[in-house]
């Protein structure tokens, strides 16, 4: 089974329901997913990605919509993409971030997708890869990309993002202490969130010692205070955004990053063809079952089996 050519023109032309119907499509891995990816590839590459990130409750999704908000009325096209945890036992997830985007869910220039974990580590959902290289050829230059609220382990998210967003907030324990060992040294810009609350100054402390832990810095992240429900200090983020955005471009690195997310998604592509064919081998191998077979023997037998 195929996909009618018509879905994929369509979304290169910019039809907002032929990119929900793929990204659908992708995300359910439909027959014919991967010949709509291949169709689509040549037309993406286009938007820059920022990737948002931080513990729960943070403020993550206001101050995406809020960032959203102001690119659109600046005339850009944008797309957001947002994970949200699902279930370890039914699979489900609330998919609530329209309602937490309620300022850009009706825009015309504004794409949101919301999206569930399905159990996938490190923050994001597993077709987040597929359904950028949608939202690019479906003409977006800014897409957002919202993890879950992250711990110090689920960091895929800068395996994705050009530049990589680290929203804090006080309040919520020692926010510096429970994700300095994986986020932190990711972040690239961080906002310091609902700076109207006792804490806020410190929490600003709190993260710029943190960076002037190294020195060596070819671009330092620059820390703001925010209040993503009034929109005090959006523009100063954005600012800071467009920054480090100006000095990818003039080093270099944008396309050093790129090609090292295009290597890293071919290696994620790879390991999920592989797992899948192991599965296979595995639940159709007869001696599996037997108690006296040692789990060694089984998987050199198996490995032996697989064709590459």
């Amino acid at each position: 089974m195929s996909i009618e050519p018509s879905l994929t023109s369509r979304l290169l032309a910019g039809d907002r329901r032929a990119c929900a119907r793929l990204i659908s499509i992708v995300e359910n891995e439909s027959p014919g997913y991967l010949e709509a990816l291949k169709a689509v590839y040549p037309g993406s590459g286009g938007a820059y990605v920022i990737g948002v990130t931080g513990p729960p409750g943070s403020g993550k999704s206001t101050l995406t919509d809020k960032l959203a908000k102001m690119l659109a009325d600046r005339g850009e096209k944008i797309g957001v993409i947002a994970t949200d945890p699902t279930s370890p036992f039914t699979n489900g997830a609330i998919l609530g971030d329209r309602i937490r985007m309620g300022g850009v869910s009706e825009n015309k220039n504004v794409f949101i997708r919301s999206m569930g974990a399905r159990c996938h580590l490190g923050g994001l959902s597993k077709a987040t890869a597929n359904a950028l290289v949608i939202l690019s050829a479906y003409g977006c230059t800014y897409i957002f990309v919202e993890t879950v609220g992250v711990g110090q382990s689920e960091i895929d998210i800068v395996r994705c993002a050009d530049t990589t967003m680290i929203v804090l907030a006080p309040g919520l324990g020692d926010d510096i202490q429970a994700i300095k060992a994986g986020v932190m040294e990711i972040g690239e810009i961080f906002a310091v969130n609902k700076a109207d609350r006792e804490g806020a100054e410190r929490t600003l402390l709190e993260t710029k010692a943190m960076l002037d832990f190294k020195s060596d810095w070819d671009f330092k992240p620059p820390v703001c205070l925010t209040v993503a429900e009034t929109g005090e200090g959006v523009d100063t983020l954005l600012e800071n955004i467009f920054s480090h955005k100006n000095y990818l471009q003039s080093s270099g690195k944008l396309a050093e990053k790129r090609e090292r997310k295009k290597a890293a998604q071919v290696r994620d592509i790879i390991r999920d063809t592989l797992d899948r064919r192991i599965e296979e081998l595995i639940t159709s191998y007869p001696d599996v079952k037997d108690e006296e077979n040692d789990p060694y023997s089984l998987a050199e037998n198996i490995i032996n089996r697989m064709e590459f």
